[in-house]
């Protein structure tokens, strides 16, 4: 397939690029897509120089498929453009994800509802998917009512400003700031901006996305999103109430048994 990564210079798209070469994923031909600003840069993947291009350039090439992760303002401008181009866009952002006319897929979960004509296809909130992917065994077994998620998520999921935070703090060195306070030795209940309901937005995609992905509004989800002094890796502390009644051993073997969850 002739495959496109846009936003091939930051620090998802570098982690991206990565998992492709790892999977050894069928590709022909190699789009390396950012802003006009990186044109003409060169990054590596499996040992070959490739020349970042500008979305312009990306579209006349009608790549199969193009992965986005260059936040939500271009996937809102540029996705239907490559859509119209006969382009699957897989988004990364939160532009499409609560969209009622574009699938919000993990694809563990819900990947069979896709279509051909699904030209634009959102993936959900990184604490989100995690989530999810514990949670839809144990609905279809035991049907929930109510989740509450408290999740620790690394500085990594800001952004390459942050982590450069974080280093600057333990080095001792004045820079840049990503977030209102120091997060080095701290723990900030802060993940993006707060809204009027005083949620921030990270807690509210933890309420809505896993009942659009689940396709249930039957439960209902309550989260606390905290960003804590780590590189890499989030976690997730989650209670649940249910309408039938479990047994810890089976959920441990549901669990165990489900694709892409490892029990420990």
């Amino acid at each position: 397939m002739k495959v496109a990564v846009v936003g091939a210079t930051g620090m998802v798209g570098e982690v991206m690029l990565k998992v492709l070469a790892e999977r050894n994923f069928p590709i022909s031909d190699l789009l390396l897509v950012a802003s006009e600003k990186s044109k003409g840069k060169t990054l590596m993947f499996k040992g070959e120089p490739h020349t970042v291009i500008t979305l312009e350039e990306a579209v006349a090439e009608s790549p199969d498929l193009a992965i986005f992760s260059a936040g939500g303002e271009t996937s809102l401008q540029w996705a239907p453009r490559f859509a119209q181009a006969g382009t699957t866009v897989v988004d990364n952002s939160s532009a499409w994800r609560m969209d009622p006319a574009i699938k919000l897929v993990v694809p563990e979960i819900n990947a069979h509802e896709l279509t051909e004509k699904d030209k634009i296809i959102a993936n959900p909130n990184c604490s989100t998917i995690q989530l999810v992917m514990v949670l839809a065994p144990l609905h279809k077994a035991y049907r929930m009512k109510r989740v509450v998620v408290s999740t620790y998520q690394s500085v990594s999921g800001t952004g390459v400003k942050a982590v450069r935070q974080m280093e600057n703090e333990m080095e001792g060195t004045k820079g840049e700031m990503a977030y209102p306070y120091a997060i080095h030795r701290n723990a900030l209940p802060h993940c993006d901006v707060f809204l009027d309901n005083g949620y921030t937005k990270e807690e509210m995609k933890l309420a809505k996305e896993p009942r659009k992905i689940l396709g249930d509004d039957s439960f209902s989800v309550t989260a606390t999103a905290v960003r804590i002094p780590t590189s890499g890796g989030h976690s997730e502390a989650v209670n649940v109430t249910f309408e039938n009644d479990f047994d810890l051993n089976e959920v441990r073997k549901l669990l165990s048994e489900t694709p892409g969850v490892v029990v420990q």
